[in-house]
């Protein structure tokens, strides 16, 4: 996925607004679009470029030189209509690859049938994970499954190393589950209760965010939102 660096996001709402933000953190150039003017006042210092329009005005978007772009995000899926014509827009001006938020599964397939390359629902997969993956192949750092619960990437403490994952039960003493550990670029998938941690090593783990937050393994901004 290297070699992405122009961005446009259609429609604010947490979720656009997140991706676009995020995309934008990291470097890369982000046209911002929505309907309503205090939406994009709001993020115009945050984006690249941030533009009132309706993304379903073909005129509109030709007009902005959406085909210029690498990516594009259809982040809206309250409606059906402007999300579905945002994709084929899209797809007509020559983006190369759009990814575009559902509501339902058969809102997924009316996407993926006109011409989206990737369908995606939020209560799965936050903006901000969207937007590290477009940018590169990177291994998860922080997944929101829900407002209770996320996946994270941690490293070893002090008190772990040399231990096995049995002699820590991370599951009783921490309220976690470890799914994965990484070591440089291999990763270990549900490792064994024998497996000897390392200081090097980084572990990708489940659990509520109550009991994440006990570990200091995630920002107390990214659950009180």
């Amino acid at each position: 996925m290297a070699g992405r660096n122009d961005f446009v996001v259609f429609g604010l709402g947490k979720f656009g607004r997140s991706v676009a933000e995020t995309l934008a953190y990291n470097g890369k150039e982000v046209l911002a679009i929505d309907i309503k003017e205090e939406v994009i006042q709001d993020v115009a210092d945050l984006v690249t470029h941030a533009v009132q329009a309706d993304v379903t005005d073909g005129d509109a978007l030709k007009a902005l030189g959406i085909g210029n772009f690498d990516v594009a995000v259809v982040a809206i899926s309250n409606n059906l209509q402007a999300s579905i014509m945002a994709t084929i827009l899209a797809k007509e001006l020559g983006v190369p690859y759009v990814l575009a938020k559902a509501q339902n599964e058969i809102h997924k397939r009316v996407l993926e049938k006109v011409g989206a390359d990737k369908v995606i629902f939020p209560e799965r997969e936050i903006g901000t994970r969207i937007a590290n993956n477009l940018i590169s192949e990177n291994f998860i750092d922080y997944i929101e499954l829900s407002i209770d619960h996320s996946i994270v990437e941690i490293e070893v403490v002090d008190e772990w190393v040399s231990k096995t994952l049995k002699e820590l039960n991370m599951r009783a003493n921490y309220g976690i589950n470890v799914m994965a550990i990484r070591k440089g670029e291999e990763i270990t998938i549900t490792p064994g209760a024998d497996f000897v941690l390392q200081a090097s090593d980084v572990l990708v783990v489940i659990g509520s965010n109550e009991d994440l937050r006990k570990i200091n393994v995630i920002k107390k901004d990214n659950y009180d939102k």
